[in-house]
Order: C-alpha cells, then structure tokens, then sequence
C-alpha cells in the first residue's frame, strides 16, 4: 500500500502545489495591485518555496542544442539510436556549416557514456555530455522510468543490464568505441567488456570507470553498510513495492524513485535543509542568479525514477553483499565473468578523494581484476578535493577531470585510416 499512499499524496499535494505557485507569480507580477502590498515578496518568496516542495518533478530534458566543438559553436541534436524496453541508447549527432570543423569532427573518437540506473534520470550526466561533445562523438543511455515499462515486457535483471550493454556495444561498433561508466555500471559494463573478451569478441579501445563500486569492500561507505547489515529479505519486504494502476507499468515491482529520493535526502538532511532556506532568503534578496541555480539543481535532483524490482536485488546481493565480482564468482545468464580476458582495452579509472558514495579504492580494484590489459594500457586518478558527483560534473569535472579524460580516450584511439570517408557530422 506505501506506493498507493504516495500517489495519494501526491494527488492530494499537486494542486496545493499549483495554487502556491499561482499565488508567487501574482505576488512577484509589478503590474498586478497584489504585488505592491507591503510583504508581498515575503508572502511570494513562501509561497514559492511551498510550490517546490510540493510539485511534481518530471523527467527533464538533456537540453543540449548546440556546443562547442574544435573552437567553433555547432548545432546538436538528440536521437534514438537504438529503442529497448528498459532503455534508449540516445546519440546526441553534431552539425556544422564550417567545412574545417565538419573535418576534423569526422574524427573523434566515439564515446559511449553508460548512466547510472540508480533512481535518478541520465539527465543528471547532462554536463558530463556537453562537454564530451567538445571533442567527441557521444551515445548515453537513457534508461525507463520502470513504472512506464508494461508488465508485458517481462522481468529486467542484472543480467538483462549486462546484455543490453553489451548490445550497445555491438551496435555502435566495438572497434570503434570509447565506453565511459559512471557510478553503479562500472560493474555491469566491466562484465559486458569481460564477457565479448571471453568470447573472442572485439572489445571497446578503452573504458573509463568513474566511482563504481567494482569492489565494495574498499573503503566502504555508508551506502555499501546498509546494503550489508540488512539480509536480501529486509529489502525484499520493505522496499520493494508494486506499481499503481494510474501507470503503464501497473502491477509491475519495483524499488519506487520516491523511496532512493528519501535516502538521498536522509544522508545529508542538514545541507537540503539549508539549501531550501538559502533559497527562500535569496528569494527575498532579489538575487535571481543564485535562486536559479538552486531551481536548476533540484529539478534534476527532485527528479527519480522506479528501478525493476529484480535489477535493484540483484544488485544488492551480487554486487554489495556477496562481492561477486571482485571474488570472480560472478556468472551472467550462465558465463563465468573475467576481467582478465580483456587484452586490448585501456583501462583508466578516476576516483574522489571525498566520495562518499564509492569510497576509495573500489574503483581501483579493477585494475588488480583487469589483469590481462598492460600496465602501459592502464592509468588510475585521484581528484583532490572531489565528491562523487563533482567527478562528472560540475566545475571540477570540466576543468580537472575531463582534460584528463580526452587526453586518455585520444592516447588510445586508433589512427583514422588516410583518405577514408566519413560522415558529414559529429
């Protein structure tokens, strides 16, 4: 009943929401009488901050309609490369009118950009994309709110994630490919990798693997505590919920968004405490910049989405409780994970000193795992003073981490043949 309660809530919160809303822009319009009356900004600045507390937030868009490319401003646009159930493989194709940028765009290396499916939407990548369409050609998977997925699509397991990497992979050209992964896949795109390379497969030219945790056992967090002092059936009896009826997705189980987006909150409930009333004294203030910014920052962490039920036990279990990976124990749909089948990628994996989500030392580990691949082929980065989301995004990432991310991807990016055609556009 908790995933009904919530949608009751949320009924029952939404015009509240919109009438709070309302109520703002009467008081902030300086042509309305109601704007002039004395406290009015203080009555709008509550009222406000009633109406983001109570809304619903969608899914944003990625937004990204244009970006810099080889010094020049080029037009973007996202399409669907490949349409699964559980998830969009989106490109986000590079236009321009300029023949030398056209030329030299015909050149970048490709990059796949695997998102977390973690309870936030791969919006929350959008920066790590704009800027890697600086110098690259970008593909990004764009995972289903699982709610919205019919239950005649089936289950969606971690094996499933695997498989769909892996069809990625193959579908953009292994060969030719740079894998980027963020977060909770480094462990299912390490294993996607391991198994093409098992097989005998081409295998992406690099992979970089940013705060994963490959091996959670290192350093680990609270994050990776709570997943070990609760047996599977605590979190099979008190998160996992059934999908309403007012949804595509009914009578589908799920880990609901509303539930991850409550943990978020729990583990730093001082600093959203302090957000939302900086925001409502910015309101008051007048200073529209910073308002934005806190606007801009909690439509996308606000933002959730419901994970499958049996992708969100699995990886509590084979990922977090029983290690399987790091104790190559791991078997996907019957094949046995090996890292160390994988001799041709490069390798490169990036950390933050302050993450507190992957601690220290779990992203690493794929090195020891990675075994096959030289140590001329591999790199490990220490960002000093980064959290978990400041190592792809933010100005840390753009500045710090990404100028050491391109500079990997190009070392490991194979010549382009000489007079060989190539498409128009990024």
């Amino acid at each position: 009943m908790l995933y009904q309660l919530h949608e009751w809530q949320r009924a029952f919160l939404g015009p509240l929401s919109y009438f709070a809303q309302a109520n703002a822009r009467m008081l902030n319009d300086n042509s309305s009488p109601l704007g002039k009356l004395s406290g009015a900004q203080r009555l709008a600045a509550g009222y406000e901050l009633m109406h983001r507390l109570g809304k619903e937030y969608e899914k944003p868009e990625f937004g990204i309609t244009s970006a810099m490319a080889h010094d020049h401003e080029i037009a973007v646009i996202e399409r669907v490369a490949l349409d699964k159930p559980f998830c969009q493989l989106k490109r986000f194709k590079r236009f321009s009118d300029d023949p030398a940028t056209i030329e030299k765009m015909k050149h970048d290396p490709i990059v796949l950009v695997v998102a977390p499916l973690s309870g936030h939407h791969a919006t929350l990548l959008r920066d790590t994309v704009r800027t890697l369409l600086h110098d690259h050609k970008v593909y990004i998977t764009d995972w289903v709110d699982a709610r919205m997925v019919p239950n005649e699509f089936g289950p969606f397991n971690l094996d499933d994630y695997v498989a769909y990497i892996e069809e990625f992979i193959r579908h953009i050209g292994a060969a030719n490919v740079h894998v980027i992964s963020v977060c909770q896949p480094t462990v299912p795109v390490l294993a996607a990798v391991s198994l093409m390379a098992a097989r005998g497969e081409a295998t992406p030219r690099s992979m970089t693997m940013m705060g994963g945790p490959i091996d959670p056992r290192c350093s680990p967090t609270s994050v990776n505590n709570l997943a070990t002092t609760q047996p599977l059936s605590w979190f099979q009896g008190n998160v996992i919920h059934t999908v309403p009826a007012n949804y595509p997705g009914h009578g589908r189980e799920v880990y609901p968004g509303f539930l991850q987006h409550a943990g978020f909150i729990a583990m730093n409930p001082n600093r959203h405490l302090n957000s939302h009333w900086d925001f409502y004294q910015d309101l008051l203030r007048g200073d529209l910049e910073d308002a934005e910014s806190h606007r801009k920052f909690y439509d996308e962490y606000n933002a959730v989405l419901d994970m499958p039920a049996e992708f969100y036990l699995d990886t509590i279990e084979k990922v977090f409780q029983e290690f399987l990976l790091p104790r190559g124990l791991w078997d996907v749909a019957g094949e046995r994970v090996t890292p160390s089948a994988i001799k041709t990628s490069a390798l490169l994996t990036i950390e933050g000193e302050l993450d507190d989500i992957s601690g220290l030392g779990q992203t690493q580990a794929a090195h020891d795992l990675c075994s096959g691949i030289p140590t001329k082929r591999r790199a490990h980065k220490v960002i000093d003073g980064a959290g978990h989301y400041g190592i792809f995004s933010g100005r840390r990432w753009r500045e710090t981490v990404y100028p050491q991310v391109r500079d990997f991807i190009r070392k490991f990016d194979k010549v382009a043949v000489a007079g060989k055609k190539a498409p128009a556009a990024g």
